[in-house]
């Protein structure tokens, strides 16, 4: 009897521990039906260069890498839904200092709008007017940022992307 009571608590922890957990990347938030996604380049609302066509590569290279959906040109049509961004801000302010009173840190901020629409139901899947991502990169002392920024941007690129999508795919 104590035998099955050990073995029934067992399997009950076993269930509730297992229960609502899966495997990043496995999942999918988006509805069965959406299987091609239209990204059109993002619309850079900022004064950087080049910004737009940095994080819409990003955001296409990410998806392609996922494997989800595909991810089609609107020339080409059939998409089932469409991802349009519009980067509304982008920020780099420095956050720490060296010796020498020459900052060594700097924190870049990139807002987004975005949204996710199906096109067969005209639907939104996913909005937000405020997309906000933010990460810290660092200066190799006696360096300035402008030496570094090409390089960061395209590090923030890639993370901003990687953020994004799993957002949109993963429901996270």
């Amino acid at each position: 009897m104590e035998m099955k009571r050990i073995f029934g608590s067992a399997l009950a922890c076993l269930v509730l521990v297992h229960c609502g957990y899966y495997l990043r990347g496995t999942g999918s938030s988006l509805p069965p039906n959406i299987k091609k996604i239209d990204v059109p380049m993002f619309k850079n609302m900022t004064t950087r260069f080049d910004l737009d066509v940095k994080l819409t590569k990003s955001v296409i290279d990410e998806m392609v890498a996922r494997g989800k959906v595909e991810v089609t040109s609107e020339s080409s049509g059939g998409a089932d839904a469409l991802l349009v961004g519009e980067i509304t801000a982008f920020n780099v302010n420095p956050i720490a200092f060296s010796d020498q009173n020459m900052a060594d840190r700097y924190t870049i901020t990139v807002v987004a709008k975005i949204v996710l629409r199906d096109l067969a139901n005209q639907k939104i899947l996913f909005s937000n007017p405020s997309y906000i991502y933010q990460e810290e990169y660092e200066v190799p002392s006696g360096t300035s940022y402008e030496t570094w920024e090409s390089q960061a941007i395209d590090k923030v690129a890639e993370k901003f992307a990687r953020s994004l999508v799993s957002t949109l795919l993963e429901g996270f």
